[in-house]
């Protein structure tokens, strides 16, 4: 069983597709990147799959069953776009206001659980209008929390936080997966940080999913490469491809592609007049990948 099954799922609106005959699994427990574009559809998925929209025509199953399911919905916490809180009211009334508004037994210590997940025990008497972007971001994840949900559903929740409101954030959802078993479907244009703790990938593009990957599939595909750096970037590059098929210049940077033994590439610049002062083997990372298979479906 999965928590999240989608098949042939379509949304328009005046006659455009946002969603088109999407297909996505999210196995329980994974945390799960929803990778795409601005306007490829990612908001628009997970509005639907919260029943926020109708959709035009397809299948949503959360947990094995219809998401319309009263017994599936209850299961569900999602925080899309932003907290909906009242600007006046402190952090404890706005999670108490939501907590009733669930019908949820006991929201005093149910409030208490929740806020000590997002780090914010000590600031529950805070004005929510007096709250930092960070805070208000871990308040909206903190009353999708409420009632113990089996899923959670953030859409771009690391947007515009500063490092440190990353890792915070960062070990809030691993936190949340392990401790609690809940099964996370997080959007964000944030490659670096998702690749941190997802566990599982989705891509979409004009409202297709184009590929669904474990992080450790992508690792064993991903391209390994050699990045060296040499007084001469041009002349170093003209040599180099005298003898590798893949060489690119990133700033900086000599990237030579699929290629493992750094060895040879020393030998052959240092034959050829060319003195490196850094060199170091790497693999193409999650933001790396994406840009490499959206140029792959450009050219197709």
């Amino acid at each position: 069983m999965n928590a999240i099954e989608i098949r042939n799922l379509s949304k328009s609106f005046r006659g455009l597709y946002a969603v088109d005959n999407l297909n996505m699994t999210v196995p329980i427990g994974s945390i799960c990147g929803f990778i795409g574009e601005n306007g490829s559809g990612k908001s628009t998925t997970e509005k639907l799959i919260c029943g926020l929209l109708v959709p035009d025509k397809g299948e949503i199953k959360l947990f094995g069953e219809a998401y319309t399911d009263a017994g599936r919905r209850v299961r569900v916490g999602a925080l899309i776009e932003n907290a909906g809180c009242f600007p006046g009211s402190t952090v404890w009334t706005n999670l108490k206001m939501q907590a009733i508004n669930l019908g949820i037994k006991n929201p005093e210590e149910e409030i208490d659980r929740v806020l000590k997940i997002v780090r914010m025990e000590n600031s529950a008497s805070v004005k929510f209008k007096s709250c930092s972007l960070g805070m208000k971001q871990r308040i909206g994840i903190a009353m999708a929390l409420l009632g113990d949900p089996a899923l959670l559903i953030l859409d771009e929740p690391i947007n515009g936080l500063d490092t440190d409101g990353m890792r915070m954030m960062r070990e809030i959802l691993v936190e949340i997966t392990q401790k609690y078993s809940t099964t996370v479907l997080i959007s964000s244009h944030i490659l670096g940080e998702l690749e941190k703790i997802a566990t599982h990938y989705g891509i979409i593009r004009q409202g297709k999913m184009i590929m669904e990957l474990s992080a450790k599939e992508m690792e064993s595909r991903s391209r390994l490469f050699v990045s060296l750096k040499t007084a001469d970037i041009l002349g170093a590059e003209k040599v180099l491809k005298q003898k590798f098929d893949c060489v690119k210049i990133d700033g900086d940077i000599l990237k030579v592609y699929d290629v493992n033994d750094v060895e040879s590439i020393v030998e052959h610049l240092l034959k050829n007049g060319h003195v490196i002062s850094m060199i170091e083997k790497n693999k193409i990372g999650l933001e790396e990948y994406y840009v490499e298979l959206m140029s792959r479906k450009e050219e197709k």
